[in-house]
């Protein structure tokens, strides 16, 4: 069974609900760089990766193989602890003065996972990023998150996050924020 054929059973309306508010809630604190908080809604053993698209030789967008593409990161848990303490230092240059952000997803589909209490979503994808006055960058794509249930107060936590951009190449003189 595909990925695509999977998501089309959908979750109960409350709980597909429920998942969604969780996502949103995620991505304001994104927004509004409260990082820690957002770092405790983070599985230990969270799989966080974003890789770009390839122009592809074919018109066949079908084909099940994709080609090779550019992994743009593949960071652990730790991996993230380290950029956000990172960006508390006040020492990041890359984000002086910082940046703003609009985490924004649309079209999301929810399923049951292969572990009972996870959940595969699939979103659409748009990070809008502003910093000085003339330096504005769009990444957009489709992001595959893994939500299970948690003992938080958002009652839900971030395993897996997998951003794949549309774009082939990355016009961003840097990444130094998050997805």
């Amino acid at each position: 069974m595909t990925d695509t054929t999977k998501l089309l059973r959908a979750v109960p309306l409350e709980l597909h609900h429920e998942i969604e508010q969780f996502l949103c809630y995620e991505a304001e604190l994104l927004d509004d760089w409260q990082f820690r908080d957002w770092l405790d809604l983070v599985s230990k053993d969270i799989a966080y990766t974003m890789r770009t698209t390839v122009n592809a030789q074919t018109r066949d967008r079908r084909r099940s193989v994709q080609p090779p593409t550019t992994w743009v990161f593949d960071d652990s848990w730790h991996q993230l602890e380290r950029r956000i303490a990172r960006l508390e230092t006040g020492m990041a240059w890359a984000e002086e003065p910082p940046s703003r952000t609009r985490h924004v997803i649309s079209n999301v589909r929810i399923a049951e996972g292969e572990v009972p209490g996870e959940f595969d979503v699939r979103l659409n994808y748009l990070l809008y990023r502003s910093q000085k006055e003339r330096d504005e960058t769009l990444y957009v794509g489709t992001r595959f998150d893994r939500v299970r249930r948690a003992d938080s107060a958002a009652g839900w936590q971030l395993c897996r996050r997998e951003v794949v951009l549309d774009q082939a190449t990355l016009n961003s003189h840097n990444l130094s924020v998050l997805f």
